[in-house]
């Protein structure tokens, strides 16, 4: 019996903010895979290891996480003054399906690094040494996000002393702007409130802030459900009855944000929305053992990703904290004190993030400006990625 070789992709695998993935030059793919469809789908499945009943993905570049379990695909932008194209797929871990229905903020940290290196920006917009100004058109959601790289000799600087909850070593500072955040189409609060009361059948009716912007989000408070907002991973992932609780909360809510029109239909969405909830702010141990003090943060924040509490807080997610701290009345404005504000420090289980962030009232209707945050981006291994040929 015959089996078809292996194929190789140049491939590189990159660690953007908390999360890692998998970034590749759409013109690197093969032929069949360089158009959206099932033979991209399956490639990326099996460059990750997906889907892995096992839970541990062993066979490809995924580590088991959602954080971990992404893939990236870049191109020179077709859009008008923009430099590359990003495309963000979320590999499901135990499911065949790739989700593409948002971005994901943490990578978008190594995105403009990525692009410069690999020959997506024009060299006259490099500096020998300063900030590389990188305009980056994001796919899934179709905004535009601007990195500053710092340059040193030409070359991407990835070494430096800026230290990120949630990241081990220090790197070099990447700051991100998310311009006019609110995701997709359509209005920044789709229910048209501030807060909803969201009926769950099981858990009952709670209080919602349910917002798009950076990534769509169900914010409830930790109250409600039996938290503290202090939790940490262990608290949550051991506890199998608590996270079916949060997938009903994050089904219904997907409903009433209508971006399903059944409940059913979120075990193929599971990327988006979010679900995370807040607190005011307390003093706790991180995951590192480093004290979190209550003087020291606004509000507590946690959120669920792919089903999973997150080990620190997903870049999208921080843009949505970041945004709804900044408009009065929401769950997450109230629980950081309530009233106007630019900027929000947040509690998340490894340690502490701030965001900055610009909405403005319209007609009645909240638009979401901008929002800033700091991120690092390192390169961990490049080369090229191997896959069974007859895998797409």
């Amino acid at each position: 019996m015959s089996f078809v070789p292996q194929v190789k992709v140049p491939a590189t695998y990159m660690r953007g903010g908390t999360s890692k993935g998998v970034f590749l030059r759409v013109q690197d793919l093969p032929e069949a895979a360089q158009q959206p469809g099932a033979a991209r789908d399956n490639l990326l499945l099996r460059i990750i290891g997906s889907p892995d009943p096992y839970g541990k993905q062993i066979d490809g570049l995924g580590n088991g996480s959602s954080s971990t379990s992404k893939s990236v695909l870049l191109s020179k932008s077709s859009q008008p003054g923009h430099d590359v194209d990003y495309l963000f797929g979320q590999v499901s871990i135990d499911k065949p399906f790739v989700d593409w229905s948002g971005n994901c903020g943490n990578l978008t940290a190594a995105v403009g690094s990525f692009a410069i290196s690999n020959g997506l920006v024009d060299a006259d917009k490099i500096p020998d040494n300063g900030i590389c100004t990188v305009h980056i058109w994001q796919v899934n959601i179709q905004k535009t996000i601007i990195a500053h790289v710092p340059i040193t000799n030409g070359q991407v600087q990835e070494t430096g002393d800026f230290e990120l909850d949630g990241v081990t070593f220090p790197a070099a500072e990447v700051q991100i702007e998310f311009l006019d955040p609110a995701d997709g189409e359509g209005s920044m609060f789709p229910t048209g409130n501030l807060v909803d009361e969201l009926e769950v059948p099981g858990v009952g009716t709670l209080q919602a802030t349910l917002i798009n912007a950076g990534i769509p989000t169900i914010f409830v408070n930790a109250a409600d459900i039996g938290y503290t907002g202090t939790e940490l991973q262990s608290d949550i992932n051991s506890d199998n009855a608590a996270l079916a609780k949060f997938e009903l909360i994050r089904s219904y809510g997907a409903v009433k944000m209508g971006l399903i029109k059944d409940v059913s239909e979120a075990v193929g969405r599971q990327h988006t929305p979010k679900v995370a909830f807040v607190a005011p702010p307390a003093t706790y141990t991180s995951s590192s053992g480093k004290e979190v003090k209550a003087e020291d943060i606004d509000v507590l924040a946690r959120a669920l990703s792919m089903g999973q509490l997150h080990h620190a807080m997903m870049g999208t997610a921080a843009v949505a904290i970041g945004t709804a701290a900044a408009i009065p009345g929401t769950l997450v404005n109230l629980a950081a004190g309530g009233g106007e504000r630019n900027a929000v420090r947040f509690g998340h289980p490894s340690g502490t993030l701030r965001v900055g962030a610009e909405a403005i009232e319209e007609n009645g209707q909240w638009l979401a400006k901008k929002a800033i945050m700091s991120r690092s981006a390192r390169v961990l291994m490049s080369g090229w990625v191997h896959a069974p040929g007859d895998c797409f």
